[in-house]
């Protein structure tokens, strides 16, 4: 995987740029204006980021995920991972009938659905998922592969299934580690 280079992510024009940012040369980056790369963040092949997307430390979005901020945006705390084909909207078009869909129809004829996501630290999303506008995926929570997110989630849990229930606490090992890997990277 080709990575771009420090002075082609410079030229992009992010709104900030943090340190040892990877973005693949496949990866399609819209709106650079509009989002934030917290330093160590990775996005791999036939990504698509776009929108307002605020990115923390230490996420890694692998290959073909699609980050879709829109207007409301998407924000990644530390420690996130997005797995194999993962989605995420801020924003979607009303599916009950009620009014007319898509991009090329004016905006008074539809409702739109426009609520930020949040994912927060240490959240880690398996391959295939979907994360709908509004949600907040809380501290420490895992999602399993092809599940669907309507709904926020508590902290600390596992979530599954069509749509996404909890089935169990996730472990928080992961907490001393992290403090481990912090401390030696001083």
């Amino acid at each position: 995987m080709a990575y771009l280079s420090a002075i082609q992510l410079s030229e992009l024009g992010f709104r900030t740029l943090g340190k040892e940012v990877k973005i693949s040369d496949k990866a399609a980056i819209y709106n650079p204006e509009l989002i934030d790369l917290g330093d160590y963040t990775r996005i791999d092949d036939f990504c698509v980021v776009s929108g307002r997307v605020v990115f923390g430390k230490y996420n890694h979005i692998t290959p073909m995920c699609l980050v879709a901020g829109g207007e409301p945006g998407i924000e990644f705390s530390d420690f996130c991972t997005l797995a194999y084909g993962v989605k995420i909207f801020s924003q979607s078009d009303d599916y009950s009938g009620a009014t007319l869909t898509n991009s090329l129809v004016p905006k008074k004829y539809k409702r739109e659905i426009f609520e930020k996501v949040k994912l927060e630290r240490h959240v880690i999303v398996g391959a295939g998922a979907i994360v709908m506008p509004g949600v907040t995926i809380k501290e420490g929570c895992s999602i399993g592969a092809m599940a669907l997110v309507t709904k926020s989630t508590d902290p600390w849990g596992i979530y599954v299934g069509v749509p996404a229930e909890r089935v169990k606490e996730r472990k928080r090992d992961l907490l001393a580690l992290e403090q481990k890997f912090l401390d030696e990277q001083k």
